[in-house]
């Protein structure tokens, strides 16, 4: 089975040795993304919407650069600084996932890279042609 790195400016860089995401077996595993906005280097806000909403921006062109999308996504998990932030967190992902969400687990965690509120992850299929 052949792997392929994927990498875009588009998105923040990995902050270790890691890549964007990669492509395996007409699957897209992404790594966790923070809401790092890639212009500056920096987390978008200190609030967890704000932090939410670049995290999935963040998410999705990675997705565009492997030749997925949010519709094709399968699986996601979500890793918050607390768990007390879930409806918050809950309301921005459903404005990505009206429709056909993907399956998700939701988890607290004790801390994130950077300070983060909100790191999430995501497992999407590539289809015929892409």
């Amino acid at each position: 089975m052949n792997k392929k790195v994927i990498k875009t400016d588009k998105a923040p860089s990995a902050l270790g040795p890691y890549s964007q995401a990669i492509v395996a077996g007409g699957m897209v595993y992404t790594a966790g993304q923070i809401g790092i906005d890639p212009a500056t280097g920096k987390l978008a806000g200190g609030d967890v919407e704000i932090q939410a909403r670049q995290t999935l921006k963040n998410l999705e062109e990675v997705l565009v650069s492997a030749g997925a999308s949010f519709t094709d996504v399968v699986k996601s998990t979500i890793y918050l600084a607390d768990l007390k932030d879930f409806a918050s967190v809950n309301t921005i992902y459903q404005e990505r996932f009206v429709d056909n969400p993907p399956a998700r687990s939701t988890v607290e965690v004790a801390a994130l890279p950077l300070g983060a509120l909100v790191e999430i992850d995501m497992i999407a299929m590539l289809h015929a042609g892409r």
